[in-house]
């Protein structure tokens, strides 16, 4: 990174200051059209042309600007999750706070600090181009990311050919502790669930537990039938649409360094299901399950012996292609009646996401691992797949399936301790400034005629 990029970066991060500002909670509803309309400006000033879209939850905006041989679509979102709990932030979560190399604030890693360093690289190389852009560059930004993307999928297939694109540079990525960048070429898909079981009108005495069946008893023996105790799911059927990985994909997960214990140091991990190379398999191309959450029953403090009348535990299950996430949910169904389960109310909840992943030859993703080498000095990690989920699967899917069939790679300013989603989101001020410098590599890498399609 050369000193030639340090306005910009100063500038992107004013930017990004004044975007967590604004507390864009879409699980909540807040601040969205106001946020929406703050984007829209900041684009706007940089030579977009900007519509904004009506969504089920919160705007869509769509830009365009520029023009070459490359048409490179870009997938941003400007919601947040919300800011619980607040007394576990050690600064307010929607001031950008910094402290020691890194910068705290809600947002500042998921989604707003991407924009911001990826509109900064615009700048810059408008700049160098002397006020023009080399490349065409298509950037759809929503506000529903945090609630599942209820309307992207939608817009995707209604605006395709506006859309059409020759690679999608998607919205996050990561840095690794030694300082390589980290890309991923899909996503996993993700289906959440709530399972739900009532045995009573009302809660009942406890004593009648010898004649009344319990519903948190009934849930415990659901969720003990979905996996082993490695964490394998153990639904029949589940696996039977597993994609075979490739030859490319192997590879690239054998060059992939350590083994998770970063994370487990930075969260204090202590019962990790997998490490060595079992470790990036898993992440990258194995399906799971999770409790995200248990309720009913008395919860306060003490003891109060009662029978509860209800209780519900909440799932989630993250896919790889090309797994569908209604067939995953009838098997679920069948798997709880074949237990003797099928009391037990299975409900979907929000937008499923399929999975997405792209080939690892496609001269695109080749551009984005030679962009990163260059931009960070260091030989870029690649995964096959993130173990996170989003709304890829619009963009990489084949038309017949009503996709662009653009290949996607992440690529962002995300650390292995930025605890997104969580208190004290944060990220290093060095990271945003590499983020820039790739987004400039990669943008004039693109602009030869020699990567397009």
């Amino acid at each position: 990174m050369t000193h030639a990029l340090d306005a910009h970066i100063e500038r992107g991060l004013e930017d990004l200051r004044a975007l967590v500002a604004l507390p864009s909670v879409s699980a909540q509803g807040r601040m969205l059209p106001e946020t929406a309309a703050f984007v829209a400006d900041l684009l706007r000033a940089e030579g977009f042309q900007v519509e904004q879209f009506d969504g089920e939850v919160a705007p869509i905006l769509l830009a365009e600007a520029g023009d070459g041989p490359f048409t490179l679509l870009i997938y941003n979102h400007y919601d947040v999750q919300p800011e619980d709990p607040l007394e576990l932030w050690d600064s307010p979560p929607f001031v950008l706070t910094e402290r020691e190399g890194r910068l705290y604030g809600r947002g500042a890693s998921d989604d707003k600090g991407e924009i911001a360093s990826r509109l900064a690289a615009v700048r810059a190389v408008r700049e160098q181009c002397g006020g023009r852009l080399p490349l065409k560059i298509k950037w759809l930004i929503e506000g529903e990311e945090e609630v599942g993307s209820p309307s992207l999928e939608g817009f995707v297939q209604a605006h395709a050919e506006r859309l059409r694109a020759d690679g999608c540079w998607w919205e996050f990525g990561g840095i690794s502790e030694g300082g390589q960048p980290i890309l991923s070429l899909g996503l996993k898909g993700v289906m959440c669930v709530e399972l739900r079981c009532r045995v009573a009108q009302s809660d009942l005495h406890s004593s009648l537990g010898a004649v009344i069946d319990n519903p948190l008893y009934r849930l415990a023996r659901a969720v003990a039938s979905l996996r082993d105790e490695q964490g394998r799911v153990t639904i029949p059927g589940f696996l039977d649409d597993v994609r075979p990985p490739s030859g490319a994909d192997l590879d690239a997960i054998a060059r992939i360094p350590g083994d998770g214990q970063p994370v487990r140091d930075a969260f204090g991990v202590s019962r990790p299901l997998a490490t060595g190379r079992d470790y990036n398999e898993r992440t990258n191309l194995l399906p799971v399950v999770n409790v995200n959450g248990w309720g009913g029953g008395y919860q306060g403090e003490g003891s109060k012996t009662v029978l509860p009348a209800e209780g519900f535990v909440k799932l989630d299950f993250r896919l790889v292609p090309d797994q569908d996430p209604e067939k995953i949910l009838a098997a679920l169904r069948a798997h709880l009646a074949a237990q003797g389960l099928s009391d037990i109310e299975v409900t979907e909840l929000e937008a499923h996401q399929r999975p997405a992943r792209a080939d690892a030859a496609h001269p695109f993703v080749q551009a984005c691992i030679a962009a990163a080498r260059e931009a960070h000095g260091a030989e870029p990690v690649v995964h096959p797949s993130s173990g996170a989920s989003g709304p890829m699967f619009a963009f990489t899917a084949p038309a017949a399936l009503g996709g662009l069939d653009v290949p996607c790679v992440t690529a962002g300013i995300g650390n292995h301790a930025g605890r997104v989603h969580a208190p004290n989101e944060n990220i290093l001020r060095e990271h945003f400034g590499r983020g820039v410098a790739f987004g400039v590599a990669l943008m004039t890498r693109l602009a030869g005629a020699d990567t397009a399609k």
